[in-house]
């Protein structure tokens, strides 16, 4: 099928664009990548009257450190963090980006597209979470930065106003002694998790926890932040009670519904059952070693 008509528009800025959003109303929408709202807008789910376009912004798509922190550009596509020197540093970051769906979904989309359309079953948002991320918004009184953990309202749903939009995206970077992991099910590589757990730790040494981040995707209308979780392994020894008594309080902070993907209860075992194989991993990259991860398909 294809979409309605609309009026196309190139911004040669992002205060450009943020001008048009403001002169063309909530008729108007943000094309970035594409990669969700072109499908949207061929079933005719999407029909915006007029579409900004921001793709040709190549000074908005960047990875760089400052101060001690990564910063992203908007435009910034899932294969630049994926090969990024950041990622290297910050393994969880290429869990992520390397696992979201085939190669020319990750040159295409962008992280600030990703976080912008708020779907509960994306990726970005667990892993950027439990690394504390910030998201600088640009708008017609300038810019603002919220973290993430007030950024997203509901599904689908953000705090950013219709003639506002992400300018970047930062993060601290992890101290030493760190590791982290995200991993998810998913029915096949191009479609979204079923279930997804980012764990991110902090060690004293390399059996105590000092500082433990970790997200849930995919269930619940909004990613869920395990803070029992994490208040399980922060300042103690991760041995077997510690782990069981984590998986426990993860299971039960998510909220799945059923659906096509899987019922409630199923979602709610795989949340368990990734939440102990992320965990694992990190507590291993928090003491140096190399240990790669995959998404598992089912």
């Amino acid at each position: 099928m294809y979409p309605r008509a609309f009026r196309y528009h190139r911004a040669a800025s992002l205060e450009e664009a943020v001008t048009l959003l403001t002169q063309l109303g909530e008729e108007a929408k943000l094309l970035a990548g594409g990669q969700s709202l072109i499908p949207l807008m061929k079933l005719r789910f999407a029909n915006p009257a007029y579409l900004v376009d921001l793709s040709f912004l190549s000074d908005s798509a960047y990875v760089k450190v400052k101060a001690g922190e990564a910063r992203f550009g908007a435009l910034t596509s899932h294969s630049q963090v994926e090969f990024s020197e950041v990622a290297a540093r910050v393994p969880i970051l290429h869990d992520c980006a390397a696992g979201i769906a085939d190669v020319q979904v990750r040159n295409r989309g962008t992280l600030g597209g990703s976080l912008a359309e708020a779907d509960p079953t994306g990726d970005w948002a667990p892993v950027l979470l439990t690394l504390q991320g910030e998201v600088a918004c640009l708008g017609p009184e300038g810019n603002r930065v919220v973290p993430l953990a007030e950024f997203f309202v509901d599904a689908f749903t953000t705090v950013l106003a219709p003639n506002e939009l992400i300018r970047e995206i930062r993060m601290k970077l992890p101290p030493k002694r760190s590791g982290g992991a995200y991993m998810a099910v998913k029915r096949c590589a191009p479609v979204y998790a079923s279930a997804s757990v980012a764990v991110q730790l902090t060690m004293e040494d390399g059996s105590t926890c000092r500082e433990a981040g970790i997200a849930l995707g995919a269930v619940g209308l909004t990613t869920i932040r395990a803070t029992e979780a994490e208040a399980q392994l922060r300042g103690k020894a991760i041995n077997a009670k510690a782990i069981a008594a984590a998986t426990e309080a993860a299971m039960a902070a998510a909220d799945p519904q059923s659906d096509m993907r899987g019922s409630a209860e199923h979602k709610r075992v795989l949340v368990g059952v990734l939440f102990k194989r992320a965990l694992d991993a990190a507590l291993r990259r928090s003491r140096g070693e190399s240990v790669e991860v995959g998404h598992s398909y089912a």
